[in-house]
């Protein structure tokens, strides 16, 4: 069954009418997480909130801004050292070759990328910040006729799943990409390409949601690694070194660290790390106008690679891996061979089992939710325009947790 989302913004409209409104409510307190109740904070003291969000990466700030009108909500970020995901993101809006196994992600994915554009231009008017996202499509480029037969026979198997709805890829010979991609090298044989890609700056896009984050009242908390998470008579106590936090509802969005917190609240959350390194050069003449999959030149006019996943943790970068991206990338566009790197570094992905996304609510501690996903960019107008709102009301939409907890990994151990 197809996830039929509403992405009209909370500000806009109201969802309480529509088929993801809570179907229970809380007992009523100080805290305004009640079905009817407005926001009562002459109520809370300066260390008490209706929602506390555990995470200040592109997830927590995107549900933090969704979820923070009409509710005093506190984004409980780590700081600069921590090792989050956003600070290697490659900044694609991305759709094809998702949903492999799940075709609920891979709609759940095209939802999202269908209103990149508005949420887009809502963040830009609220924060002041161009997330500067564009959609022009984007390519898969294939080196060799294996790889483009692979690719061919992925998104194919993809898009026979019951459910999955077609993403209308093109499977182009090296003729017609040099058409579209006039710098390609010889070297490439033919690619795959949606028009449903995109990419825009996912730095600009983390600044503009924590600054429409606080300028529709919410509090940030740097500095807040949260050490325990307790509950008693329906309020959350999250310590952290600088002093405790109380709230009525908790969500987990601390990327890796979810697999720790999740257990204090009754939750599992299986993610692991998986390492992907960059490269940027530095600015040369504009030549690429559509996103590749592991290459893309920013609005500066740098130009980004990244084309690794490794099992493995930590932010070492590897002179091997690095040398095989960078050889990967000048075959598929020749003149980079001009073009200085100035930088490489490395960051973990949040990968769940299935490389999927997982988002939970905990039946032994009402109030508590968890999202984690490594497609932060992407998924952003759902965090944002679904799960805040839906957070914002006390619960999340059953049809959410019926296709993205981490449940299904139980039932899959056990067949």
């Amino acid at each position: 069954m197809g996830l039929e989302i509403s992405f009209r913004h909370v500000r806009e409209v109201a969802l309480s009418e529509s088929s993801y409104a809570p179907k229970k409510c809380w007992p009523r307190s100080k805290y305004a997480l009640t079905c009817r109740d407005a926001l009562q904070s002459d109520a809370l003291e300066k260390d008490e909130f209706d929602i506390a969000i555990v995470g200040g990466g592109l997830v927590g700030a995107a549900i933090a801004w969704g979820a923070a009108s009409g509710r005093r909500v506190a984004l409980l970020d780590e700081g600069d050292i921590a090792l989050r995901a956003a600070r290697g993101n490659f900044a694609l809006v991305w759709v094809q070759g998702k949903g492999l196994g799940m075709p609920q992600y891979g709609m759940w994915t095209l939802r999202a990328a269908e209103k990149w554009a508005a949420f887009a231009e809502t963040l830009a008017e609220q924060s002041g910040i161009d997330a500067r996202y564009r959609r022009p499509g984007g390519f898969h480029l294939a080196l060799s006729e294996d790889e483009l037969a692979r690719r061919v026979a992925h998104l194919r198997t993809i898009e026979a799943q019951p459910g999955m709805p077609g993403t209308g890829h093109e499977v182009l010979d090296a003729a017609a990409v040099k058409r579209k991609l006039a710098d390609v090298g010889p070297a490439v044989v033919g690619g795959t390409f949606t028009r449903l890609d995109g990419h825009c700056d996912s730095l600009r896009l983390l600044r503009g949601l924590h600054r429409g984050f606080r300028s529709a009242g919410g509090t940030y908390l740097a500095e807040r690694r949260v050490e325990s998470i307790t509950r008693e008579r329906g309020e959350f106590t999250l310590r952290t070194r600088a002093g405790e936090i109380r709230a009525a509802s908790v969500v987990l969005a601390a990327g890796l660290d979810n697999a720790r917190l999740g257990p204090m609240v009754g939750l599992e959350i299986p993610v692991r790390a998986v390492r992907g390194q960059l490269l940027v050069t530095e600015r040369t003449a504009r030549f690429l106008e559509y996103p590749v999959s592991t290459v893309r030149q920013t609005d500066e006019g740098t130009v980004m690679i990244g084309d690794s996943q490794e099992e493995a943790s930590g932010t070492t970068t590897s002179p091997d891996i690095i040398a095989a991206m960078a050889e990967r990338a000048q075959r598929m566009f020749p003149r980079l061979a001009r073009v200085n790197v100035v930088r490489t570094w490395a960051a973990q992905r949040v990968m769940p089992p299935d490389g999927c996304a997982i988002y939970d609510a905990s039946s032994t501690h009402p109030g508590a939710f968890a999202a984690a996903t490594h497609s932060g960019v992407t998924l952003a107008p759902n965090h944002a325009l679904v799960l805040g709102p839906a957070i914002a009301r006390g619960e999340l939409p059953a049809e959410i947790t019926a296709a993205f907890s981490a449940r299904r990994f139980d039932a899959a151990q056990a067949s």
